[in-house]
């Protein structure tokens, strides 16, 4: 009888102690990385968007004016919207220069293109090899979405050029969290014999 005493007393200061746990730790969001977000930190995505593929029509060394296309999907689960996308080149024998003012944005997928999407801002970073694209409109959970960035050419040297792709969602503080790498693949023009 003493030891079921103990335990039911035991059992109760537990259950106490978890729920009287401030609010905004049962808000926390853990990050795919392991580390809790919460919203004192920062706005975090519950399930954040997913990089679906990333692809451009030209792969030819130097070819001039091509579009790179990141497709995300914002899932149903996300729980926040998405309002701005970073893109970070983190290898390639050269940085790859983007026309800021040509990028653009629109529901669905490079080869089923649905409605067009108005940004608000477009600013590249060349120091940091970072562009960051903000949507005027934060995209709600459930929307798969492709941007369009536009190169003035692509890379003289050819190789595997890798960009990090990291997206925030729509609030003050924000904690954003990194979705995947793009994968752009680029060969030499090639040449023929006589």
């Amino acid at each position: 009888m003493k030891y079921v005493t103990s335990f039911f007393s035991t059992l109760f200061f537990v259950s106490t102690g978890l729920y009287l746990l401030p609010h905004s730790i049962a808000d926390a969001v853990t990050l795919s990385n392991g580390t809790l977000a919460q919203p004192a930190v920062g706005i975090a995505f519950t399930e954040p968007p997913r990089l679906v593929s990333a692809s451009t029509p030209y792969g030819t060394t130097s070819f001039p004016n091509t579009t790179y296309y990141f497709t995300l999907e914002v899932p149903a689960t996300a729980g926040e919207p998405l309002q701005q996308v970073t893109f970070n080149q983190i290898q390639g024998t050269e940085d790859i220069k983007f026309n800021q003012k040509d990028t653009f944005a629109f529901e669905g997928t490079r080869n089923h293109q649905g409605s067009k999407l108005a940004l608000k801002t477009v600013k590249g970073d060349d120091k940091q090899q970072t562009i960051t694209v903000t949507f005027d409109t934060p995209i709600p959970p459930g929307k798969t979405v492709t941007i369009g960035l536009q190169t003035y050419e692509n890379p003289f040297d050819d190789g595997v050029y890798l960009f990090g792709v990291k997206a925030f969602p729509s609030g003050e503080k924000t904690v954003g969290q990194f979705l995947g790498i793009g994968r752009f693949q680029f060969y030499g023009p090639m040449t023929t014999e006589n």
